[in-house]
């Protein structure tokens, strides 16, 4: 049996922006080789940039437009992951704190802007100590996607933004949406925000500028705790050799890179992980060529050199 032709539409495969490169306007495609050399500050080759996730997870989660990681899981109230996530904030916080200072280490606190206003000690705390604060949303309900009205996540990102600023004092020139998810609208709502970049793209080893300026900050997923921890199910010790290994083809490579390490308060500082990481982090930090970095420190040094 002849099977009948089938005549395809022509506009079918027509996509206005299918070219080389990316099918979307935000920036240029650019391959890392093929880009001016970076090297950071006292001729350090490896910026080795902590960031903390700190976060707090309301008992009943909105899935508007999505449910965040980590969030509630069995019927409410989920008291078990409740106060799993809060542990976080009571305990492992401070444990990390103290690893920090143990290595000398000045991190980025992605923060959730409730922490501010329900735990103004524990900010306190961490902006005292020198640490850096990162805008993280609202609270882990306050996710964003294509389908958010561009008006609510307006709102979403001043609110965060004037929450943080009227805990610290300072108002936060970094951003991390939750899940480092984005709408199509995101990078030009944080540009008049007042922000100067964002570590939601994860598709680098150095800062590079969207076209409207705000310069984006890869905070590599596959390097977190949640991902080799939680998910891969791997041990705390198998995440900081991993992190070693990674340090180490970063270091003998030619030009300036970031080694990020995404760390989570109720993952990373249990008492049978913490000792794998602080000991990670002393021994980074004796390196030649590691340089401890906070955000917005490697935000300035790669600028001064474009």
């Amino acid at each position: 049996m002849e099977r009948a032709a089938v005549t395809l539409d022509p506009s079918y495969l027509e996509y206005p922006k299918r070219r080389r490169g990316y099918d979307h306007d935000l920036y240029d495609w650019s391959a890392i080789h093929a880009r001016k050399p970076v090297i950071w500050p006292t001729n350090k080759s490896v910026a080795v940039w902590v960031c903390v996730g700190l976060e707090w997870f309301p008992i009943t989660p909105s899935d508007t437009p999505f449910r965040a990681p980590g969030h509630m899981q069995t019927a409410y109230p989920d008291y078990r992951h409740y106060t799993a996530r809060d542990y976080g904030n009571r305990v492992g916080v401070y444990r990390l704190l103290n690893a920090f200072a143990n290595a000398g280490v000045k991190a980025s606190f992605a923060t959730n802007s409730v922490i501010a206003e329900r735990y103004p000690a524990l900010v306190a705390d961490i902006v005292s100590a020198g640490h850096e604060i990162i805008a993280h949303s609202t609270d882990m309900n306050g996710t964003i996607a294509t389908g958010l009205p561009i008006d609510a996540e307006r709102a979403l990102i001043a609110k965060s933004l004037d929450m943080l600023e009227r805990a610290t004092g300072t108002r936060p020139t970094g951003w991390l949406s939750i899940a480092r998810s984005q709408s199509w609208d995101t990078p030009d709502l944080l540009k008049r925000a007042g922000l100067r970049y964002c570590c939601d793209w994860v598709n680098d080893e150095l800062p590079y500028r969207f076209k409207n300026g705000l310069i984006n900050l890869p905070l590599n997923h596959e390097l977190s705790d949640r991902q080799i921890i939680t998910v891969q199910q791997q041990s705390a010790d198998s995440y900081a050799q991993q992190m070693r290994d990674a340090f180490d083809w970063l270091a003998s490579e030619t030009t300036g890179r970031i080694l990020p390490l995404h760390v989570t308060p109720y993952i990373m500082a249990l008492p049978y992980r913490i000792g794998a990481l602080e000991d990670l982090l002393i021994e980074l930090a004796a390196r030649s060529q590691a340089w401890m970095a906070t955000g917005g420190e490697i935000i300035d040094a790669w600028e001064a050199q474009q």
